[in-house]
């Protein structure tokens, strides 16, 4: 296999300094840059393959989240979303402006201009992604979001109750509760911990084909901070940039039917369902490469 060749840097945020690696074409105007933000209990890695496929198109940046990674939280710093989506906005303001330093001067418009981003969220990295594509700093800035495997919080809360309150549908909710069984068991004390530590974390890494270390349970203050009975998500905003939610079909923690209801407060909205599993954006590489970029969908077989 081919060496991913890297570009690797450290961004500042309010609360972490954060492991920043660029791949692919140097930034440039008329170069998109896309943005990926990977889930738990990965780091960046995870997208390498899909990365392979877009390095000859595209300006790619992939970052470790605060938990993950060669990046660090600083003394005091947490792990709530508002602090996670901080952090995004960090890398952003600093790739847009290394695109900015290299842009003519005068105005540039297209798909090609500087000043926005494609951004692409993976299961806690796209749970991050919603939050931020609702956040006003995003304005301007993002210019379409990718979703796979990692719903809005808000709008997960809101769907689960509705599932309930429908008797022909709830069935579906139970589903979800089955599925979703395991983020109550990683809020518990010491237990997560001793079976990541014990087993899990080498099983991971052999499915995943990479060493995590101490990822795993260094993640777990994701599930303890962000899914306690009195966390607040951010709030919910309408959006406007266009979103395209990948559904993995096999997925085992997450329900396709969690994407009924999106429409109400998404304006522009595509769902794409794919015959695969939670890690399908690894596994599948030269699909997801173009479903990001269709023009690269002629070399499929």
């Amino acid at each position: 296999m081919d060496v991913l060749r890297q570009r690797h840097r450290t961004i500042r945020s309010e609360g972490a300094d954060l492991a920043v690696f660029e791949y692919g074409l140097e930034p440039g105007p008329e170069v998109p840059t896309v943005v990926f933000v990977h889930g738990y209990p990965d780091d960046h890695r995870v997208f390498h393959p899909v990365l392979r496929e877009l390095a000859g198109t595209h300006h790619l940046v992939a970052f470790d989240t605060r938990n993950a990674g060669r990046s660090r939280p600083r003394d005091g710093a947490g792990f709530s979303l508002a602090e996670l989506v901080d952090d995004i906005f960090a890398v952003i303001s600093a790739v847009l402006s290394a695109v900015t330093a290299v842009s003519p001067p005068g105005p540039a418009t297209g798909a090609g201009a500087p000043g926005r981003v494609r951004l692409v969220g993976h299961d806690w990295g796209s749970i991050q992604g919603w939050a931020a594509v609702q956040d006003e700093r995003s304005d301007g800035l993002v210019a379409d979001y990718t979703s796979i495997s990692g719903p809005d919080l808000r709008h997960f809360s809101r769907w689960l109750r509705s599932r309930f309150q429908d008797p022909r549908r709830a069935l579906q909710g139970v589903g979800q509760v089955l599925r979703s069984s395991y983020v109550g068991a990683f809020r518990l004390p010491v237990l997560p911990e001793l079976v990541w530590e014990y087993g899990l974390t080498r099983r991971y890494e052999l499915t995943a084909r990479r060493n995590v270390g101490a990822d795993p349970v260094r993640g777990l203050a994701l599930y303890r901070t962000n899914m306690a009975p009195d966390a607040a998500p951010p709030r919910r905003r309408r959006v406007t940039v266009p979103v395209h939610v990948i559904v993995p079909l096999k997925d085992p923690f997450l329900s396709p039917h969690l994407v009924e209801g999106l429409e109400d407060w998404v304006e522009d909205l595509t769902v794409t369902t794919v015959p695969g599993g939670h890690w399908w954006i690894a596994r599948e590489p030269r699909t997801f490469a173009g479903l990001l970029a269709p023009a690269l969908r002629a070399g499929d077989a």
